[in-house]
C-alpha cells in the first residue's frame, strides 16, 4: 500500500498546524485552502488526522490549515469574538499563500457557529470590485461574491448547535426535562461564559436580538447568509444518538415535527449514515420563521435560505 508521506509545520499564525503534501511539484500545484475549525474547549490537534487524511487523499490540490486562534479556554469567549478572531487568521494565511484560488470550512460543534461568524466578516460582494483585504488579483473580478478574495468552495458543519442550545432536548445530556433545562439556562454562563450566552440565546448586546437570531440574515456589516449562499455546496452533518452536547434538530435545523424516521433509510455506501436530505431551492423572498412551543421557549426553524447551489443535511451515528 502506498504510503504518501506529509509535511506539516507551523504556520504564520502562531500555534497553527499547515498541512500539504511533501513533494514539491504537488505542493506548488495546490491552490484549494481548506480551513479546519474545532469546537469548545478544542484544539489543533483534533484535526490532525484528518487533516492529513485530507491530504493523502488531494495532494496536488489541497492546503489544509487547522486553525488555533480560538482554542480550550479561548472558547469561552463568545462565538462573535471568535468568529473575528478567525477571520483575520484566515485573511493572514491568505495573505501568506498567494497561490490560493479556492477556501472550503470543516468545522465542528460550536466551531461551526464561528466559522459562519467568520465568513460573514470576510465576504465581499461581487459589485465591489476592490478588496484590499485580498492577494488575489485574479478573485477580484468574480461574478459572485468572494471568501477573503477566494472563490467558496465547501462549507461543511459537523454536529453544530445552529439553532442554539436553548429548548426541549436541544441538550441530550438534560433529559429532556424541563426543569434542567431552564435552570441551564440561568446557570450557563457561569461554565462556558459569553459563548454559552450565546448558545443559549440569554445575549442582550445594546438591546440587540441574540447573536443566533442575527445570523440567520444579513445584519448590519456583516454579510452571515450571503456568505453562505456564495459556497457550492454546503452541508450540515448531525447525530442522531450517542452526541449528548448537541441535539439532532439543533444540527440539522429542523422542528421536531420534521425529523426523518431513519430507521427506516439505509445507505449502501455509508452505513454509518442513516438519512440524507437534498434541501430544497427557495426564494430569497421567503421570511425565517420563529416558532414558540407552548411548553417552552425554544427556537427552531431558523433555517438559512436555500439555493440552487448543493446544500445537504446529513443524519449519522456518532
Amino acid at each position: 500500500m502506498e504510503d504518501r508521506s506529509l509535511c506539516s509545520s507551523e504556520s504564520v499564525v502562531e500555534g497553527s498546524r499547515d498541512v500539504w503534501s511533501s513533494e514539491p511539484s504537488l505542493a506548488t500545484s495546490a491552490d484549494h485552502l481548506v480551513v479546519m475549525v474545532n469546537g469548545i474547549l478544542g484544539r489543533t490537534t483534533d484535526w490532525k488526522y484528518a487533516a492529513e487524511q485530507f491530504v493523502k487523499e488531494l495532494p496536488d490540490k489541497v492546503f489544509v490549515h487547522c486553525s488555533e486562534r480560538n482554542v480550550s479556554i479561548l472558547t469561552l469567549d463568545g462565538v462573535d469574538v471568535m468568529g473575528e478572531r478567525l477571520a483575520e487568521e484566515v485573511l493572514e494565511v491568505i495573505r501568506s499563500k498567494p497561490n490560493m484560488r479556492k477556501i472550503s470550512f470543516v468545522a465542528h460543534s460550536v466551531g461551526g457557529l464561528v466559522a459562519r461568524y467568520a465568513i460573514g466578516r470576510l465576504y465581499r460582494p461581487p459589485e465591489k470590485g476592490s478588496m484590499k483585504d485580498s492577494c488575489n488579483e485574479e478573485n477580484k473580478e468574480s461574478p459572485v461574491g468572494t471568501i477573503g478574495g477566494l472563490e467558496a468552495m465547501n462549507f461543511i458543519a459537523v454536529a453544530t448547535p445552529h439553532l442554539g442550545s436553548r429548548g426541549n432536548k436541544q441538550v441530550p445530556f438534560l433529559l429532556g426535562v424541563p426543569a434542567f433545562e431552564k435552570v441551564a439556562s440561568c446557570v450557563i454562563h457561569f461554565i462556558f461564559r459569553r459563548t454559552g450566552r450565546h448558545l443559549f440565546l440569554t445575549d442582550d448586546d445594546e438591546g440587540k436580538p441574540p447573536l443566533l437570531k442575527r445570523m440567520i440574515e444579513d445584519y448590519g456589516d456583516l454579510y452571515f447568509m450571503s456568505a453562505l449562499r456564495s459556497f457550492k455546496r454546503r452541508f450540515a452533518y448531525s447525530n442522531v444518538d450517542y452526541d449528548h452536547i448537541v441535539g439532532w434538530r439543533t444540527s440539522s435545523i429542523r422542528r421536531q415535527s420534521e425529523l426523518a424516521n431513519w430507521k427506516d433509510t439505509v445507505n449502501e455506501k455509508y452505513t454509518h449514515v442513516v438519512y440524507e436530505e437534498h434541501c430544497k431551492a427557495c426564494s430569497d423572498a421567503e421570511q425565517y420563521d420563529i416558532l414558540e412551543d407552548n411548553n417552552s421557549d425554544k427556537i427552531e426553524g431558523q433555517r438559512p435560505h436555500h439555493t440552487n447551489r448543493r446544500c445537504r443535511c446529513y443524519t449519522a451515528y456518532d
